[in-house]
């Protein structure tokens, strides 16, 4: 699929940020006060307690929900695969399109096992955004309609977005947007991605800092962050994250582009990201950093490095679990249990 072709631009954006919703307090309160009434210590389900506090919250109602989710992966190809960042040619992204197509990708049996409804969206494979170390990366329009394009795959009725990505030398470019939000050294955020040797390595933070350099003084903005050093799949997840808002559905972000993407809203607002949680911290060196930077902490921590939202999928497990026990478990007056004296 291509992004829509209406015209769009980062000022319909910004105009829309006013109009997100914000946490439903009611219902979050009834799910506090639920779990003070559950047979068992105060506390004692851990991050399952926050979890299901949080969902209430963001979606609105109480109790929680997690019958329907979704896990949505947008793949997009990068000018810069041309300097041999990635340890797979270019041409990898479509085929692994396919793949999830196909159904033989991990992201496909994790969305089984959960019972996830998966969807898969191409951004213009055959057209790669520019090489960021010469122009940006995008113009404002197909970053916009980049964005636009997530917004509108966004459904009403979904339970959790579990989002993530795919594209050959997306971690360069989350490297890049990450070191131009928060600073540092490109060395500092660029890992081996896809399995990059050391030479690779360096190859990819000389990329990074060539990128930098070469937008100096035009980065202050993050949507100009985006558009100069994101790809379209990366600016199609913050489309999505916005309409997810909108739609009270929570997030789970994925790995470290994908949250690379996230962070853009961060640097706008810190609030923009209330809705979304980190579904796990990848081996790629820039995420803990990252998710640091952003304050998230993650539920996961498997070493996991694949992306296509293969650790988001594999969180909503933990989304179900909480849900499970929250609506479920008997309170002490139903159980007829004496309460802690």
């Amino acid at each position: 699929m291509a992004p829509p072709e209406p015209a769009a631009s980062f000022a319909e954006i910004r105009a829309l940020l006013p109009e997100l919703p914000g946490p439903d307090l009611e219902s979050g309160t009834a799910a506090v006060q639920r779990q003070r009434q559950l047979t068992k210590p105060a506390g004692a389900l851990g991050r399952l307690e926050e979890i299901a506090e949080w969902l209430a919250t963001w979606q609105g109602r109480h109790p929680p929900q997690l019958e329907r989710p979704r896990t949505a992966v947008f793949a997009g190809n990068h000018g810069i695969a041309a300097h041999g960042v990635s340890a797979y040619p270019q041409e990898v992204t479509r085929q692994m399109v396919r793949n999830f197509i196909d159904g033989g990708g991990a992201v496909n049996q994790l969305c089984a096992e959960v019972d996830a409804d998966l969807r898969v969206y191409e951004l213009a494979l055959e057209e790669p955004t520019e090489d960021f170390t010469q122009v940006a990366a995008m113009s404002e329009e197909d970053c916009a309609r980049a964005m636009a394009y997530g917004m509108m795959v966004v459904e009403e009725g979904f339970d959790v977005m579990a989002l993530g990505e795919m594209g050959i030398a997306n971690t360069t470019s989350a490297a890049a947007i990450c070191c131009a939000l928060f600073g540092g050294e490109p060395r500092d955020w660029a890992g081996p991605g896809s399995g990059l040797d050391e030479e690779g390595v360096k190859r990819k933070v000389d990329v990074v800092a060539a990128g930098l350099s070469r937008h100096a003084g035009k980065l202050d903005d993050p949507l100009e962050v985006l558009r100069r050093l994101g790809g379209l799949e990366i600016a199609a997840i913050v489309g999505s994250i916005l309409a997810c808002r909108l739609a009270r559905t929570p997030v789970l972000l994925d790995g470290f582009a994908c949250t690379a993407a996230a962070a853009v809203l961060y640097r706008i607002d810190p609030r923009l990201l209330d809705h979304c949680m980190a579904a796990h911290i990848s081996a790629e060196r820039g995420h803990r950093p990252l998710l640091e930077a952003i304050g998230k902490r993650p539920l996961l921590d498997l070493d996991m490095r694949l992306g296509e939202a293969s650790g988001a999928t594999l969180a909503i497990s933990l989304l179900k679990a909480a849900c499970a026990c929250h609506v479920g478990m008997a309170t002490f007056a139903e159980a007829e249990v004496s309460r802690r004296t």
